[in-house]
């Protein structure tokens, strides 16, 4: 069995300090093999109807406890009588940078003031290493440069080229690796400046990119205003060292990402489908939380044609791609996206949920998205790489478009597809994800229970 990493090691099947009962995990390798213990304990559940969340990119264990118990206290109170919850948290090996606040997880001067710009914490250190277990030696440099920020140009080139280690992608032209995001092909100056500048539109608080007047370096500002002409005779680079420990930061998600597409395919959907063979009266409702909501819809991928025992589906704030469920992509007609008409096996709604105030999702994912020899470049704009978490579900036609007043007031559709705008209550955070894990609310959890018809 792999090597599970990130700090999630294979428990008893129920963890203490989640309030709810029955409560229990899935718990899943990187692989996405699962451990036997706690798919026993989650078959022996009696329920009707089993709530199943997969927490997203940004956790440890104690995280993601937290975050189960904080989203599931509301669930109980909300169902109508013929309802009996299970509470299943799904565990998969991801890793959590402690630099980035959590909303009533973190202490406030964290949500305030965090160091996005310095060297790495002993906590993000430990959970690097956790999840690159084989790369202590390029961790430790990495380290070592984001600690000493030097003014070489060198020492950029000597960081690209680790990072590239670390992501596990080559230096390719774009024609011989055409899905690898250009973030780390494209020169890693640029790169670098062009993170710095979403630092600073994100908010952080010290940093800066030289000769572009962003905040955090004193700069004059340049023609063109931040996207303006990048680096300036004698601006130095230590102002883009800031945007280097954001191109590690884009490393690990680049590989949690296809790492959550793995877990939800070979892992997640068949263990569901296992347990509805032996339960068929058993009633599944999925939820997930930035790549969790990956998690749980590449899950979709095991249901059998004509199965019915996926009840609805939520996706919170999902770092996926908005065209996934689109059956032809608006720019290549010929093309559909990853997930395409897998909506159509879940027995209710897919409700993806997004709001404005998401920079995580606004800014860093069409990013870190961005395919090479993409001629916009890093900092244009364009709609292909857009998070589901960010506008909602794009080019599936029909597709209503609610708010969240709108969608708990008068319900969300019986089948398909819906986007419903959270920002009302999705709205708090630090940088430099924003909002993206601001998703403990009553009103969500309300939602979930409409999508499922579980209410009262």
């Amino acid at each position: 069995m792999a090597n599970v990493g990130g700090g999630f090691g294979f428990g008893t099947g129920v963890v203490g300090g989640v309030g709810v009962r029955p409560y229990a995990e899935l718990t899943f390798d990187s692989e996405g093999d699962v451990d036997r213990v706690t798919q026993g304990t989650v078959s022996r559940m009696e329920a009707t109807d089993l709530l199943v969340f997969a927490h997203g990119w940004n956790s440890d264990r104690s995280t993601a406890t937290r975050l189960y118990d904080r989203f599931f206290a509301p669930f109980e109170g909300l169902v109508g009588s013929g309802v009996r919850l299970g509470y299943v948290g799904v565990v998969w090996p991801s890793m959590r940078f402690s630099d980035e606040p959590i909303p009533d997880f973190d202490t406030l001067a964290a949500l305030a003031e965090p160091d996005l710009g310095g060297a790495l914490d002993p906590l993000t250190r430990r959970a690097l290493e956790e999840f690159w277990p084989e790369r202590r030696a390029e961790l430790d440099r990495v380290a070592e440069l984001l600690a000493e920020r030097p003014d070489s140009a060198a020492a950029f080139i000597e960081f690209g080229a680790l990072i590239r280690e670390l992501a596990g992608v080559d230096a390719v032209p774009a024609l011989v690796a055409p899905s690898v995001p250009a973030i780390f092909t494209d020169d890693v100056l640029e790169v670098c400046r062009a993170l710095s500048v979403a630092l600073a539109r994100a908010g952080a608080a010290g940093t800066g990119v030289p000769g572009t007047g962003v905040p955090g370096t004193g700069a004059p500002a340049a023609s063109g205003g931040p996207e303006g002409p990048g680096l300036t005779a004698g601006g130095g680079m230590r102002g883009l060292w800031g945007g280097a420990k954001e191109l590690l930061r884009q490393a690990a998600y680049y590989k949690m990402k296809k790492r959550a597409g793995v877990v939800g395919e070979r892992g997640l959907g068949p263990v569901l489908a296992q347990l509805a063979a032996a339960r068929p009266a058993l009633r599944f409702h999925l939820i997930g939380h930035s790549f969790g909501a990956r998690v749980v819809s590449f899950s979709l991928r095991a249901v059998p044609d004509r199965a019915r025992y996926v009840k609805s589906v939520t996706l919170l704030q999902g770092a996926f791609s908005h065209y996934a469920f689109a059956d032809r992509l608006p720019h290549d007609k010929g093309t559909g996206g990853a997930l395409r008409g897998l909506q159509r096996r879940v027995d209710g709604p897919v409700v993806a949920c997004h709001s404005p105030h998401d920079s995580a999702l606004k800014i860093f994912y069409p990013l870190a998205s961005r395919m090479a020899g993409d001629s916009a470049g890093l900092l244009g704009f364009d709609e292909r790489w857009g998070a589901i978490g960010h506008d909602g579900v794009q080019a599936v036609p029909g597709v209503p478009r609610l708010t969240l007043d709108t969608a708990l007031r008068d319900g969300v559709p019986m089948t398909g597809c819906v986007s419903v705008d959270a920002g009302s209550v999705v709205r708090r955070g630090g940088a430099p994800s924003g909002a993206h894990s601001d998703i403990c609310h009553e009103e969500l959890a309300r939602l979930v229970v409409d999508a499922g018809r579980m209410g009262r």
